[in-house]
């Protein structure tokens, strides 16, 4: 299979470098509330683990921590000089701050965006707030509690339902495109139901559809080669988006979908225009070291942030059609390369070098 993404031995894990050769390896099963299937998408498989370790070990000592339970002791013990942060978290809306927080209580330096940055862009409600009052072009939006509200949502048909803070296209299935009424209650009583969270109802738009990598900060900030997703490659009937099913179940290593081209076939100015609205979102949610940004062109060519992903997805293997690698490897950087990088910029923004 292509991602494993439901295995009892997934792990998160934060990477720490150290002065001494110590190192920990901890792995446990959280407890959980609520499974689903994707209940573990968003986190890495340990081949994804294991590959992050032996990049950053070409440069440093790296300690292994699981963010568990235990975190914030374990923390504590190891004292690491910097942490590479891939923990995505299990519970609540604010789980990709949670190890971050703990991190700057200990007054540890770490990679990537802080705990504000990282729980605003899981919330996509809020993260398209922000991106309106900067006037960064973003779908048009309602978010539902409760089936008692739908009579107050005025997005257009057709529109697209995904629940409010999930990443790895949890939520967005292949149904999740609603034309009617009927099909809207379906959907938002599904994500309510299955999630236990409100429902993000948003204007579908049907143009083409980018995902764009960012790697720095300030004047080192670049955008690396845009890839396209084509999504006239997906399966005869399939709805034109990058669905649950279009990402962890249809494209598989042993039969994938050749839909990624990276870098897109586009025009100069189209180019230029994604850039710069990927940059304005980087900077005016205030992320740090590395983002992935969705966009979609609406009915008249233009980019709007569909959601930004500021802990991005790094699965090793070239075959799994990874975004933030496949950018990278485009832009001439080896895996290893990429993460030493992301690392490399989260020392100076310390002042660590």
């Amino acid at each position: 299979m292509k991602k494993d993404h439901g295995d009892d031995s997934s792990t998160q894990h934060l990477m720490g470098r150290e002065e001494d050769e110590s190192e920990v390896a901890v792995s446990t099963r959280t407890k959980l509330q609520k499974t689903r299937p994707d209940t573990y998408a968003e986190w890495d498989t340990e081949d994804t683990i294991l590959a992050v370790k032996a990049a950053l070990e070409e440069r440093h000592v790296v300690t292994m921590i699981e963010a568990n339970e235990e975190v914030f002791q374990k923390l504590l013990q190891v004292q690491p000089e910097i942490v590479f942060n891939i923990a995505e978290g299990l519970r609540g809306a604010s789980r990709e701050a949670q190890v971050p927080a703990m991190l700057e209580m200990l007054g540890i330096p770490y990679t990537g965006s802080d705990p504000v940055t990282l729980g605003i862009c899981l919330d996509k409600s809020r993260a398209k707030e922000i991106l309106a009052y900067h006037n960064i072009p973003t779908p048009a939006f309602h978010v539902i509690f409760s089936l008692d509200q739908l009579t107050t949502c005025t997005v257009p048909f057709p529109a697209m339902v995904k629940p409010l803070h999930e990443g790895s296209s949890k939520g967005v299935l292949d149904s999740s495109i609603v034309r009617t009424p009927d099909e809207l209650r379906t959907q938002v009583g599904r994500v309510l139901d299955d999630y236990d969270e409100p429902a993000l109802v948003e204007k579908f738009l049907g143009g083409r559809e980018f995902t764009v990598a960012l790697l720095g900060n300030g004047r080192s900030l670049r955008v690396l080669p845009i890839i396209e997703l084509l999504l006239d490659r997906l399966p005869p009937g399939a709805n034109p988006i990058y669905s649950y099913e279009a990402k962890w179940v249809w494209d598989q290593s042993d039969h994938p979908i050749e839909m990624y081209e990276c870098p897109a076939r586009i025009e100069p100015a189209l180019e230029r225009q994604i850039r710069d609205t990927c940059i304005r979102a980087f900077e005016v949610l205030r992320c740090r070291d590395w983002c992935r940004i969705d966009v979609r062109l609406d009915e008249v060519g233009i980019p709007n942030i569909m959601e930004l992903n500021p802990l991005p997805g790094i699965l090793p293997n070239p075959d799994d059609h990874s975004a933030f690698p496949m950018a990278a490897r485009t832009a001439g950087f080896s895996y290893n390369a990429m993460l030493n990088t992301v690392l490399d910029e989260a020392i100076q923004r310390y002042g660590l070098g």
